[in-house]
């Protein structure tokens, strides 16, 4: 398994994937340039590879796809790995082509498949810099996933593929989250008892749109007591600080940086914006559906294929604010309506559950090892 170790969406996805293959009995292997933040490496069947980058004043930026592939083929080797899945086209699928063909000239065959989360399409794969490389990995895949429909046209629209893509949504673990929901849910730490409690995650990015967060949040503020608990770190949390001032809203802010208690804000919230610009899937929304917090997004991406538009929340257009606001304010207007869609984002949550996924996965990789095999005996 090879992802990025970060926050991000692809190496959470890829962290919890391999994790729960681990549980089903599976040996997997993690291949990157740090321990994922959510790699719980005590797990039996788990382990870990740090590919090391020498640092060499010839370079001014250390070639990491080089020091990727050398350590995936003496990894794949060592161990006898059968299948790499490598998530996030940059630079994992074409660092893992190069150890394909390293491999094949000692007579070994990897079956590779590719994940593509979203950015690695929409944003950094469509740069005319790495277009022609993220294309030839693609097509160079021995099987290609993407996390949504929309993210599968997107890439047969942006690229020149001939090959087949398969989807297999994000997930999430219900197991997990009905344990964290049997234990207290203290909203006092964050809000008075009158107040209800609004919140955003993201990386603060531009294509997540915070200005507009802000905006929704004050049309709220506007009609009921409520705060806005802003989670994550970007280089947009100053003009989102800026503009709160400028309301004169930014004392019912609470600006928490990245946090690894994201579950325990959103067990306490009673709605979730997400106006982004951009989404390949929508983790963030899924993961606030499945802690009953319903979600007011864009239509960006893949977000309408999960968050379900009058059942699980509200989905208006990029940019549409005021509608976005009069949603969030629909929901909000009786305990009754949002007891209402606060249940039904848990069971629509529950359509991405683990134990559904999980074997898309598995099936996908019997179908690569078995392929492999009949190359093998050709």
């Amino acid at each position: 398994m090879v992802c990025y170790p970060t926050f991000g969406g692809s190496g959470v996805v890829a962290t919890e994937l391999g994790m729960a293959l681990a549980r089903a009995g599976h040996e997997v292997h993690f291949i990157t340039y740090s321990q994922p933040v959510r790699l719980a490496l005590l797990e039996k069947n788990i382990y870990y590879h740090e590919v090391d980058v020498p640092e060499y004043p010839l370079f001014k930026h250390q070639p990491y796809d080089l020091a990727l592939s050398s350590k995936l083929v003496d990894t794949l080797k060592a161990y006898k790995i059968e299948v790499l899945h490598v998530h996030y086209a940059i630079p994992h699928a074409y660092a893992g082509y190069m150890a394909k063909m390293m491999l094949k000239e000692e007579g070994i065959n990897i079956p590779m498949i590719t994940t593509l989360h979203g950015t690695d399409i929409t944003l950094v794969g469509s740069h005319p810099f790495y277009k022609t490389a993220v294309t030839f990995s693609i097509n160079k895949s021995d099987i290609v996933t993407a996390v949504s429909e929309n993210l599968k046209d997107t890439t047969f629209e942006m690229f020149e593929v001939n090959r087949e893509i398969e989807v297999v949504p994000n997930f999430i673990d219900a197991a997990k989250y009905a344990e964290m929901q049997n234990q207290p849910c203290d909203r006092n730490l964050m809000a008075l008892k009158e107040e209800f409690i609004i919140t955003h995650v993201s990386n603060f990015r531009p294509v997540k749109r915070i200005e507009d967060v802000i905006l929704i949040f004050k049309q709220i503020l506007d009609k009921h007591p409520a705060v806005l608990v802003m989670v994550g770190e970007g280089p947009d949390r100053i003009k989102a600080e800026r503009l709160s001032k400028e309301l004169g809203i930014y004392s019912k802010i609470k600006f928490l940086g990245n946090s690894v208690e994201i579950d325990r804000v959103l067990c306490m919230s009673d709605l979730f914006l997400l106006p982004s610009g951009q989404e390949s899937f929508g983790l963030a929304a899924l993961e606030a559906m499945i802690n009953k917090t319903p979600v007011i997004s864009s239509n960006a991406g893949g977000l309408p294929e999960v968050n379900i538009h009058g059942l699980s929340g509200y989905v208006a257009e990029i940019g549409e604010v005021e509608k976005m606001g009069q949603y969030a304010l629909d929901i909000l207007k009786d305990s009754e309506t949002l007891n209402r869609f606060k249940e039904n984002a848990r069971k629509a949550a529950l359509e991405f559950d683990l134990p559904k996924i999980l074997p898309l996965y598995e099936s996908i990789y019997e179908k690569a090892y078995k392929a492999r095999k009949q190359n093998s005996e050709l």
